[in-house]
């Protein structure tokens, strides 16, 4: 059963691979503590709306002591439009406090020292390591959980058992990609409500089809 799940999995990463050649994250991004903070403000949030906010807010805090320093009503105020905007600021100014005062301005690069941070979970810290590092994690969002139960990948719905399950039978190198791959899908053709499926390049490999 996993030897079959891994074959086609691998069918699927060359199709998806083939489909989304240009495949990258959608946050906008310098550094990685920008990378950090966009993706503190994509949870229940759109990237595109996430990078309307982020030019005048990076431009605004240029760096972890900026944020750190913020007055957190007003750190509120400037990411309003993404939501829970309270505890997205709270978590950011956290986070950077945490990252001058235990880690002297530089970003860990460990999955285990990055979910210690003020409001990180494994999805963000693998989003850092993954994108920035080049540190392969498998990313479990809504569109990776939804595309792995859908595709028949698990039969599981927390995301750290789908992650757990997945470094199974992905080999490491396509951790980061995985991820990446069934987000870019999951916007463009397999969504929640209505999934394209007769344009769908791996309708040949969905069960959801009856294939």
């Amino acid at each position: 059963m996993a030897e079959s799940l891994k074959l086609r999995i691998q069918k699927t990463l060359k199709i998806l691979y083939r489909t989304y050649p240009d495949v990258a994250c959608a946050l906008t991004h310098k550094d990685p503590l920008q990378l950090l903070v966009a993706t503190i403000l994509s949870a229940q949030c759109t990237d595109a709306r996430v990078n309307l906010v982020t030019p005048a807010l990076f431009k605004k805090y240029p760096n972890a002591k900026a944020f750190a320093a913020a007055d957190l009503k007003e750190l509120e105020q400037d990411i309003r439009s993404t939501g829970f905007y309270k505890n997205k600021a709270k978590a950011i100014r956290g986070c950077c406090q945490l990252l001058l005062t235990q880690h002297g301005g530089q970003m860990p690069r460990t999955l285990e020292e990055l979910v210690r941070f003020p409001g990180i979970g494994r999805k963000t810290a693998n989003v850092v390591l993954g994108v920035a590092f080049g540190i392969p994690g498998i990313v479990v969002d809504t569109h990776v959980r939804r595309l792995t139960y859908r595709m028949g990948f698990t039969k599981q719905t927390d995301p750290e058992k789908i992650e757990a399950e997945m470094m199974q039978v992905i080999p490491e190198k396509n951790w980061t990609d995985f991820g990446l791959l069934l987000i870019a899908h999951g916007r463009a053709l397999c969504t929640a409500r209505k999934p394209d499926c007769p344009q769908c390049p791996l309708r040949a490999l969905c069960p959801k089809l009856g294939i």
